[in-house]
């Protein structure tokens, strides 16, 4: 079945960046995989499980209050709990910085990216059986990188040295292609530049579309002035939704 095998891809991916070491900035690394496995592996099993994909939604990695607290991409905790129905016991890094803690479903901050990017899916689908249908959603690198300041600064994958990086890129490549291939994916939306960086990069020569859309941080002015309603037109203009 396909999602025994995107589970097994998923605990190599894990068990194949769990020895890798990085440096500053990215002085505290957070691995969802391993302390909110039970979580995600419920949003493998549920959701993967409902037949071939064909378009997959591509994150870049982890943010601090979203998958770092539920496990699940773009994970902000209503949308997890409430829309999907998604909720189980999460663990914690070994080593957290102290601004940014993993309290799990009881993490009362809410990620705004998770917010604007599964409260569309909400509103154009209905339910999550609707839209995972024909949707999947992925992080293409699963750490989070924090420095070591006083907030905890978010270190995106792309300030890291090349050398340290390549190995996480290596394995994450491999994986992208396990999951297109077990999912029938024929569309990834790189949902920011990076993402669709990436995908272009892990998937040269395969049989796939490509395409991108405004990614749905805060920290962008245009996705601030109505991230779904631009989301929807440019995944119209490009085919991926009719």
């Amino acid at each position: 079945m396909a999602v025994d095998r995107v589970i097994r891809a998923t605990v190599a991916l894990r068990e194949e960046l769990r020895g890798l070491s990085f440096p500053a900035p990215a002085d505290f690394v957070y691995s969802p995989l391993d302390y909110a496995w039970a979580s995600h592996e419920a949003y493998l099993r549920r959701f993967a499980s409902l037949g071939p994909k064909h378009v997959l939604f591509l994150g870049m990695n982890p943010g601090p209050f979203g998958m770092a607290q539920t496990g699940i991409p773009f994970g902000e905790v209503a949308s997890v709990r409430d829309w999907m129905g998604l909720e189980h016991a999460v663990a914690a890094p070994e080593r957290q910085h102290p601004a940014k803690k993993v309290t799990g479903f009881a993490c009362t901050r809410s990620e705004v990216s998770g917010r604007r990017l599964w409260g569309l899916f909400q509103q154009r689908f209905g339910s999550p059986e609707n839209f995972f249908k024909n949707h999947w959603v992925h992080n293409y690198n699963p750490l989070l990188f924090l420095e070591n300041t006083k907030i905890g600064r978010n270190v995106v994958p792309e300030e890291l040295p090349a050398d340290a990086i390549a190995p996480v890129n290596a394995a994450c490549d491999r994986f992208l292609r396990e999951l297109v291939a077990a999912l029938e994916i024929k569309t990834v939306v790189g949902v920011g530049g990076y993402a669709e960086t990436r995908a272009r990069e892990a998937l040269d020569g395969l049989p796939i579309n490509f395409a991108k859309v405004l990614h749905p941080s805060p920290a962008s002015p245009v996705a601030n002035r109505g991230w779904a309603e631009a989301a929807t037109k440019e995944l119209i203009a490009q085919g991926v939704w009719k």
